[in-house]
């Protein structure tokens, strides 16, 4: 009787989890996909760090909003190809390649705990040559 629980508790156990709505790493990495800055900025931090190829500073939720849909528009997003994403201590990131018609760069996101949700920290776009 005690195996027959075990096996049926286990067993919905697997199919709740496959109910779970994905991480905030996966969020994100749809917004850069989509080239989306409104969708990508409900997961910034109060403040942003973003280390762009003309411009590098510590930036609001707001100005980093403004900021990066600037980039995404004159650069004109294409897709993002996710090369690997990981844990880091007290949060999460992503590496891959954010494709353009400007041409491509490498992207880092990092995110970090904050109370119970995940937050962006930072957001690095270096030009591919």
């Amino acid at each position: 009787m005690k195996a027959i629980f075990t096996s049926l508790l286990a067993a919905s156990m697997v199919m709740l989890s496959s109910f779970v709505q994905p991480g905030t790493i996966d969020e994100v990495i749809v917004a850069l996909k989509s080239g989306d800055a409104t969708g990508l900025s409900k997961y910034f931090d109060d403040n942003v760090e973003l280390t762009l190829p003309v411009k590098s500073d510590s930036y609001s939720k707001a100005q980093a909003q403004v900021i990066l849909k600037d980039f995404f528009d004159n650069n004109n997003v294409r897709g993002f190809e996710l090369k690997h994403k990981g844990d880091s201590p007290g949060g999460h990131y992503c590496i891959g390649t954010l494709q353009t018609k400007s041409g491509n760069f490498r992207a880092h996101v990092f995110l970090k705990s904050k109370g119970n949700k995940e937050v962006v920290k930072e957001i690095r776009f270096q030009s591919i040559e």
